[in-house]
């Protein structure tokens, strides 16, 4: 059975998502979860709270055990980029971009 979850406008660019979603993909959930416990990264904690969620729907929803499940997929998209400008020298301007993220995570239960 397919369990997803999704977090949308997260305020950290895909690039530096796709770091952490990269070493916890096709893993034990379980094992994912203790992962991102310990990394430093700024996106270890989004994600390690969208994986709760997801371990939350499926035990409420459909009466699964937390150990069974793995994750399947997990992407990360780009989403909108806040588009701002940083002062120069001699009175220009520089555009600058604030990329957002959106994570979708697919658990299965392995049986």
């Amino acid at each position: 059975m397919l369990i997803k979850a999704s977090l949308n406008y997260l305020h950290i660019a895909p690039r530096k998502m796709r770091l952490l979603v990269d070493a916890v993909r096709g893993k034990r959930a379980v094992w994912a979860r203790d992962f991102l416990n310990f990394r430093i990264k700024k996106g270890a904690l989004p994600l390690k709270k969208l994986l709760d969620s997801a371990l939350a729907n499926s035990k409420n929803n459909f009466n699964l055990k937390e150990e069974e499940m793995f994750i399947k997929e997990i992407k990360v998209d780009e989403g909108p980029k806040m588009k701002r400008w940083r002062a120069r020298s001699k009175g220009r301007a520089m555009p600058i971009q604030k990329k957002t993220s959106h994570v979708t995570i697919l658990l299965e239960d392995k049986k």
